[in-house]
């Protein structure tokens, strides 16, 4: 069934021109979306679901001019409203490509800083060994000072005692022994004089030697500090990709404005939105009987013989039958899967739920509580793809978070049939159902009504 014309033509004036764009939100008293289990602000745009759900049922009986005005404004709003879901989909996806990059510089970061520690390690290392090798250097030329001096002192005695001294004490008859003893002496002294010669070439290659490693462990460090800065000037560039990152995060969230302010409001948007919409659908249905039952009565009265005036070429109003009440105490679930969420229990964010969230495997079938008209089947920021069902008699169910939407809205739908597919569109963290049922616009616990099949 459908709103009072009037209503329908009050929302669709209030959309404007063609020249109006989605920046300009319509005056649309009470056309005010809508709650979720993951809300965020809702742009300016969004306010244009009202004329499109109402627009789905205007009465056949409208002007042809006035009709064909509407469906062009619907038209309109239409693309509009797909246009600003679109952008809000781009941006989730610059959104998602930007925390990529934010993990591949944290990434990087972290390599980066173990690099740096290692460098660190083998440089201390390095400075330890070249100080180990210097303290022996010094030791070696310290021993072989000493051993200079001990070789200066015997040559100094071998020269003052003369080359000739040894012939000199053989040739004194009387002076044998002591010359033996010269003698031996003299022999004792050559050796160990070359002896330390010998030592003091050794310790001069062993020095040569030990210069050359500090040389080639010197140019190793400097090398080892070389690899050290251009760490660090990766680190750096890191970190500032990184605050470049989190910035542009920071903005995008900012741009979205004050979305935690906004649930409170977008809940009672919600509210709003279900009950003008319900109370639009009893008054056209009041205006239907009513016009049904006069009809009925110019009737009766022309088949007494009275005389009623009817225009010409009007036809009487066909009476619209009641949508029957859906089956609320053998409705089946929506979908299998695990309870996240209880009516009237926390979700995943901490507020209250005035429905469930049900998760389950991406891609799963999500079918209709009970028969109904689609009466909207787009994306709502918070929702994602989002598709609500009429039922009629004040019942309506929602679905949200959906990955595919398999209706449009105007399409009639029966008990199990498939109208989605379970996903986490709208920014959901896990693939998820969130399913409301409403009646007269007040939330009504699915449990109560629902059974799991």
């Amino acid at each position: 069934m459908g709103p009072p014309l009037a209503t329908i033509r009050h929302c669709l004036k209030s959309l404007g021109t063609p020249a109006v764009g989605l920046s300009r939100q319509p005056n649309l008293p009470g056309c005010l979306l809508a709650d979720g289990p993951h809300l965020r602000p809702w742009p300016a745009g969004a306010a244009w679901l009202l004329a499109l759900l109402l627009g789905l049922a205007v009465p056949a009986v409208a002007p042809a001019q006035s009709q064909k005005s509407t469906e062009q404004q619907l038209r309109k709003a239409r693309g509009e409203l797909q246009q600003s879901a679109r952008k809000r989909r781009k941006l989730e996806g610059e959104r998602g490509d930007a925390a990529k990059r934010l993990r591949q510089a944290d990434e990087q970061l972290g390599r980066s800083t173990r690099a740096l520690a290692q460098t660190d390690a083998a440089l201390a290392a390095g400075q330890a060994e070249l100080e180990q090798l210097q303290a022996q250097r010094s030791r070696m030329q310290a021993d072989l000072e000493q051993r200079r001096q001990r070789l200066a002192t015997l040559l100094r005695s071998a020269y003052v005692n003369g080359g000739q001294a040894p012939l000199k004490l053989l040739l004194a008859q009387d002076r044998i022994a002591e010359a033996q003893r010269t003698l031996a002496y003299y022999r004792y002294a050559q050796r160990e004089q070359a002896r330390q010669l010998e030592e003091l070439a050794s310790g001069l290659e062993a020095l040569a030697a030990t210069e050359a490693r500090i040389e080639a462990r010197t140019a190793e460090l400097a090398q080892l500090q070389g690899r050290q800065k251009s760490e660090l000037a990766t680190i750096r560039s890191d970190r500032g990709s990184r605050a470049t990152l989190v910035a542009e995060l920071d903005q995008r969230y900012k741009d979205r404005g004050s979305r935690e302010k906004a649930l409170g409001q977008d809940v009672k948007s919600l509210e709003r939105l279900l009950a003008n919409l319900r109370a639009a659908a009893a008054k056209a249905e009041a205006e239907r009987r009513a016009a049904a039952a006069a009809a009925a009565a110019a009737r009766r009265k022309a088949d007494a013989g009275g005389s009623v005036p009817s225009s010409p070429g009007k036809v009487p109003p066909k009476v619209a039958s009641s949508a029957p009440a859906p089956r609320v105490g053998g409705l089946g679930w929506p979908a299998s899967g695990e309870l996240l969420a209880r009516y009237g229990g926390r979700l995943p964010d901490g507020r209250s739920s005035s429905g469930v969230l049900i998760g389950a495997p991406a891609g799963t079938v999500v079918s209709a509580v009970a028969d109904g008209t689609v009466v909207f089947s787009e994306w709502m920021t918070g929702y994602g793809l989002i598709l609500i069902l009429d039922h009629g008699n004040g019942y309506m169910s929602l679905y949200a978070h959906n990955d595919t939407l398999l209706r449009d809205a105007g399409d009639r739908v029966r008990r199990g049939d498939a109208v989605a597919r379970v996903g986490s569109s709208g920014g959901h963290g896990r693939p998820a159902l969130y399913f409301e049922l409403r009646r007269n616009g007040q939330p009504v616990d699915p449990s109560t009504w629902l059974q799991r099949q």
